[in-house]
């Protein structure tokens, strides 16, 4: 097989007639007729820009020959290449006979994946899901956006899928994917439901409304192996003898024995971290990022990027901006939504998050990004491993007293005046999942992260057009980026607890689907190096 980078066609041909055409292209390329080419695979897809408004996608693409050798040989074209191989192997098994099923919890990415490898491979876990499978999630989180009224266990942040469900779905990771554990995610993804053209896309995006069916389908793998899913089972304590996990109390009630437990809680499970903390599991704070969600019209990221504001053949347009402050402070954009919903994500009473959204079709009015601060665990008021969480709480409090339970809202002009923003008909208008009313956000904020913020958004206006125009709108809190706790673990990826896998987003090992559901795998791989299935 061959690789041949950089082979550019316009959206228009890839959408209506894109075999001829890449075999036409591939065919010049090569110095060989169109009959010697028995199969052609997308490897990568990505836009080139660069000379907008007329558009190209760049791809990556593997092609089989009759006769490779020879072609390669002839062949003086710095993009060709032999096509290397790298397959996902998952490890042979161990010796040590497990005594118990291993426990998983949480079922977000980081969770369902180390159960899917486990399951697979005969394990037979057990995952325990505070919240509810995923179409009744939908249903308490629909309820909550159009009534008010919170499931603290079943929301956005809780439930099967994990917070990542109720997201724009995106698969992009920096995580450097040596050994196929990133495409192993993607294909499993399309097995269960995803969408094929995800495997090469460069940054390939699912949306909450196939996630749903996609975690449910990953569900029923799990379940046909002799893995077992279940709902509304939260873990409220942990058995632990000797530094030695013995098992977990379920629903402050139930007792379930394993020397196999893996943390795969989720950036969101303030009161397990706590529970842990208590038990003297080791972590410490962590620094992650807050701030605002920025709504602008998708047309004028469209014109931006595309230098048309409605392109034919083309996805909604997303961007990435970044920028350091004078203060030193790294403020940027996050979890960037085309043509998506900025959604009320609050899983605690009195306190209110926000997060991004989108449906597969990214084909909402509005494009939405999180313009977020760093912060470092000298910001927070406390010294120990849960004060993040404090500081968390503190900014969501405040931003549910401004809005009075409901999403606040402001314009970008009012925003830099400091006063209380009005609804302005002839203004953009929020796209949101969840009430909201306008006021002023900047009083969520300490004055330094206004300051970044109001820093970096003049800064975005210079590189995105119209990014900074006084109708943006802002809204708050920000405030779940990352996990603001890392929970330790050794080389073996074990916890100072023996048997304790400290796994995914929330126990400080990852940012994002992909990346959660790789270190899912990772600690499937540990347990299975280790122990014989059960």
């Amino acid at each position: 097989m061959l690789r041949i980078n950089q082979v550019k066609i316009t959206p228009k041909d890839f959408v209506e007639r894109k075999e001829a055409c890449l075999s036409k292209k591939i065919a010049k390329i090569l110095h060989i007729t169109e009959e010697q080419i028995q199969n052609i695979q997308i490897v990568k897809q990505s836009i080139d820009a660069r000379k907008k408004p007329d558009i190209f996608y760049s791809l990556v693409i593997d092609v089989t020959l009759t006769d490779e050798e020879a072609v390669l040989k002839k062949c003086r074209n710095k993009n060709v290449m032999p096509a290397p191989e790298v397959s996902y192997q998952f490890p042979c098994t161990g010796s040590q006979k497990l005594k118990e099923r291993p426990i998983i919890i949480g079922s977000g990415p980081a969770g369902i994946f180390c159960a899917y490898q486990l399951a697979l491979h005969g394990f037979k876990p057990i995952v325990l899901e505070r919240g509810e499978d995923a179409e009744s999630r939908l249903k308490s989180v629909t309820h909550f956006w159009e009534k008010g009224e919170l499931n603290t266990n079943s929301n956005v942040q809780f439930g099967e899928g994990g917070a990542g469900t109720f997201s724009d779905g995106k698969l992009n990771t920096l995580v450097k994917d040596k050994y196929g554990r990133n495409k192993e995610v993607l294909q499993i993804f399309v097995k269960a439901g995803a969408p094929e053209k995800i495997l090469y896309e460069n940054k390939p995006h699912l949306g909450t409304d196939i996630l749903i069916t996609i975690v449910k389908n990953m569900r029923k793998e799990i379940n046909r192996h002799g893995g077992e899913v279940r709902f509304q089972s939260e873990v409220t304590d942990f058995i632990i003898e000797d530094h030695t996990i013995q098992g977990v109390i379920i629903n402050e009630r139930e007792q379930l024995k394993s020397n196999t437990v893996v943390l795969a809680i989720g950036h969101s499970a303030r009161n397990t971290l706590e529970t842990l903390y208590k038990r003297q599991v080791p972590m410490e704070a962590k620094a992650f990022a807050v701030g605002l969600r920025v709504e602008h019209s998708q047309k004028v990221i469209n014109h931006s990027q595309y230098g048309v504001a409605e392109p034919e053949y083309l996805d909604a347009a997303p961007y990435k901006v970044n920028a350091q402050t004078a203060t030193g402070r790294g403020v940027y954009s996050f979890c960037m939504c085309p043509g998506g919903y900025v959604v009320n994500s609050s899983s605690e009473q009195n306190r209110l998050a926000i997060n991004g959204m989108s449906y597969s079709k990214r084909d909402g009015k509005n494009a939405n990004s999180a313009i977020i601060v760093s912060v470092t665990p000298e910001d927070f008021a406390g010294e120990d491993a849960l004060a993040g969480i404090a500081f968390q709480r503190k900014l969501e409090e405040k931003a549910y007293q401004i809005g009075n339970g409901k999403i606040p809202v402001q314009y970008w002009c009012d925003y830099k005046a400091n006063i209380a923003s009005k609804e302005d008909t002839g203004k953009n208008q929020p796209a949101m999942k969840g009430a909201y009313v306008f006021t002023n956000v900047r009083e969520i904020l300490p004055e330094e992260i206004n300051a970044s913020i109001m820093e970096g958004m003049q800064k975005f206006g210079k590189m995105i057009k119209g990014f900074d125009a006084e109708d943006a709108l802002l809204s708050g809190i920000e405030s779940r980026t990352s996990s603001p706790v890392r929970i330790h673990r050794d080389e073996n990826l074990q916890s100072a607890i023996v048997g304790l896998y400290p796994c995914g987003e929330g126990a400080g090992y990852a940012g994002g689907i992909t990346s959660a559901a790789m270190d899912g795998i990772k600690v499937a791989e540990e347990i299975a190096k280790r122990f014989a299935p059960y």
